[in-house]
C-alpha cells in the first residue's frame, strides 16, 4: 500500500516570492496580491485540490545588497512590497473548513508574549488548523529594523530561538489548566483562579509574568514547522519541529538531511516518525513531454536572472552581482543560508559549480517537468527517500496549482499518494493521525508544570485513602 504523501501550497503575500521576474506572466495574479479576493479563490481553490495546508511565508527586511545596492529588489519586486501574512491567515480561516493554515514568523520581529496570543487566536477562530514556521531571520536589514546593529551570528541566533521556545511553551502549555475554564453560568464561575497559572519566565534576553491571555486553544501549541539545514538548524529543527522543509537538489541529498534530523530527534527522545520533511518542488504538467517542455520554455523566458541571483545571494550574505559569473562557488563561509550553496554544489556530479550556475540551477534542480504519469513517477522516487510530502512552489499562481490539482492529483490519489477527503479534527490530528495537542515525548509537553503537580497531587490522595 502507497503510503500517502503531504501536499502543502508555497506562497507570499509579495509581488514576486521564489521564481523571480515570472510576475510580468500574463497568466498570472502575483500583481493582485493585496486583493483579498485572490487569497481567497486560492484558498478555496486549494482545499476543492484536496491540498493539506498553505504556507505563507514571509520576510522582515531586504535581502543583502547586490551590485552595491539594494535597488534591484525593489525594481525585480523581489520580496518587496509585502504584506503580514498572519492577517491574511484570519480570512482565510474564514473561507476554509480543513486546510491546514501556516505563516512564518521570526524570534525577531515580536515578543514572545504577544505572538504566543496572536497564534492562540488564530488557532481558536481556525478550530485548530495553525502552524507555526520558526526562523531566526538570516537577513542584516532584518535584524537593522527591529534595532539592532547587524545581524547576530549564526549560532547565538539559535540560543535565542531556545528561549522564545520557552517562553511560548510556558504560554501555550503550561498557564492554563486543561479544565481552567468552567463557563459557569450559575455560579457566575468563567474560570477556576487555581488552574491558571503566571509563568514567571525571568531569562537572558525575555521577562514574562504572564498569565497567558486566551485560553487554551484546539492545538494549543501550534503545528510546528522550521527550515534551517545547517547543523545547528538541523539540532533545532530535531528538538522542536514537527515539520521541516526541505530544498534538497535530489532525493539522495533529502535522504540524507531527513536520515541526520530523525538521528538527533531520536536522542532527544522523540520518534523518528514525529518529524515530518516536506520538499520544496515545483511542477511543468503537459499532456505530453513535448507540450511540457514547451510549456516550461515558455516560463523560463519570464526568469530573471538578476532577480534569481540577488535572491540567493542577498541570503546567504554575498553580493553576487559583483562576482564574475565563471567564479567556483568553493567553500564560502557565511551567516546567511548556509545550506543553499551546498545545494548548488552537490546538485549535480559536475564538480566546480559556479556563480552563474546558481540561477538556473536554483530554478530547475527542484523543478519536475512531464506528464502526470512522469510527475508521479518522480514524486514516488522522492517518497522512498523518506519525504513525507512537497511544498508545491508556483510558477505561477493559481496556475501552477491548476494544472497540479486538475492533472496530477487524479494520478497520485489513484496510486493511493495523495488523499481524496479529508481526515476530521486539527491541523495535527490531520497529519499524524494522534491527539491535538504535542505529544508527551515532546520538549513542548515538559512546560506542563501543572500536569505533574496534579499528577502527585491525585497520587497523594489515592495514598491517603487507600
Amino acid at each position: 500500500m502507497a503510503r500517502r504523501l503531504i501536499f502543502c501550497a508555497f506562497t507570499m503575500n509579495t509581488v514576486s516570492h521564489i521564481y523571480h521576474g515570472l510576475w510580468r506572466h500574463p497568466r498570472t495574479r502575483q500583481l493582485e496580491y493585496t486583493d483579498l479576493d485572490t487569497w481567497v479563490d486560492l484558498a478555496k481553490l486549494l482545499e476543492r485540490g484536496r491540498f493539506d495546508a498553505i504556507f505563507l511565508a514571509d520576510i522582515i527586511g531586504l535581502y543583502g545588497d547586490y551590485r552595491g545596492g539594494w535597488e534591484t529588489f525593489v525594481r525585480e519586486g523581489l520580496q518587496i512590497p509585502s504584506n503580514d501574512p498572519s492577517v491574511l491567515i484570519s480570512a482565510l480561516a474564514h473561507v476554509t473548513e480543513h486546510l491546514g493554515l501556516a505563516f512564518t514568523s521570526s524570534i525577531i520581529q515580536e515578543h514572545p508574549f504577544n505572538f504566543a496570543r496572536r497564534v492562540s487566536t488564530l488557532d481558536h477562530l481556525s478550530k485548530g488548523r495553525i502552524c507555526w514556521n520558526i526562523v531566526t531571520s538570516p537577513v542584516a536589514n532584518g535584524a537593522r529594523n527591529f534595532g539592532f546593529d547587524d545581524l547576530t551570528e549564526h549560532y547565538e541566533r539559535y540560543r535565542w530561538a531556545q528561549e522564545y521556545m520557552q517562553v511560548v511553551y510556558k504560554l501555550w502549555e503550561g498557564s492554563w489548566e486543561d479544565d481552567a475554564v468552567l463557563r459557569d453560568v450559575k455560579n457566575g464561575i468563567h474560570a477556576d483562579p487555581a488552574k491558571v497559572h503566571k509563568i514567571n519566565h525571568r531569562g537572558e534576553r525575555y521577562c514574562v509574568e504572564g498569565p497567558h491571555l486566551p485560553a487554551p486553544s484546539p492545538q494549543r501549541t501550534p503545528l510546528l514547522a522550521q527550515a534551517g539545514s545547517s547543523p545547528a538548524g538541523r539540532d533545532f529543527a530535531a528538538l522542536h519541529a514537527e515539520v521541516q522543509f526541505l530544498i534538497a537538489a535530489n532525493p539522495k541529498i533529502a535522504k540524507a538531511q531527513i536520515e541526520d534530523v530523525r538521528s538527533r530527534a531520536v536522542a532527544y527522545g522523540r520518534r523518528p516518525e514525529d518529524v515530518l520533511f516536506l520538499q520544496g518542488l515545483s511542477f511543468i504538467v503537459g499532456s505530453t513531454e513535448d507540450e511540457a517542455r514547451r510549456k516550461e520554455r515558455e516560463i523560463d523566458e519570464y526568469m530573471s536572472t538578476d532577480g534569481m541571483l540577488a535572491h540567493i545571494g542577498g541570503a546567504i550574505g554575498i553580493d553576487l552581482g559583483n562576482i564574475p559569473w565563471d567564479q567556483p562557488i568553493g567553500d564560502m563561509q557565511t551567516e546567511g543560508v548556509r545550506g543553499v550553496l551546498r545545494a548548488v554544489a552537490e546538485s549535480s556530479e559536475r564538480r566546480g559549480r559556479t556563480v552563474g550556475d546558481i540561477a538556473r540551477l536554483l530554478g530547475k534542480t527542484t523543478r519536475i517537468v512531464g506528464t502526470p504519469e512522469q510527475i508521479a513517477d518522480r514524486l514516488q522516487d522522492w517518497a522512498a527517500a523518506g519525504v513525507d510530502g512537497v511544498n508545491l512552489m508556483y510558477s505561477t499562481t493559481p496556475g501552477t496549482f491548476v494544472d497540479f490539482i486538475n492533472y496530477v492529483a487524479p494520478v497520485l490519489q489513484g496510486r493511493g499518494l495523495m488523499q481524496r477527503e479529508y481526515s476530521p479534527g486539527t491541523l495535527r490530528e490531520k497529519l499524524f493521525g494522534a491527539g491535538p495537542y504535542l505529544p508527551e515525548r515532546h520538549v513542548g509537553r515538559s512546560y506542563r508544570y501543572w500536569d505533574s503537580r496534579r499528577a502527585g497531587r491525585e497520587s497523594d490522595s489515592k495514598g491517603k485513602n487507600g
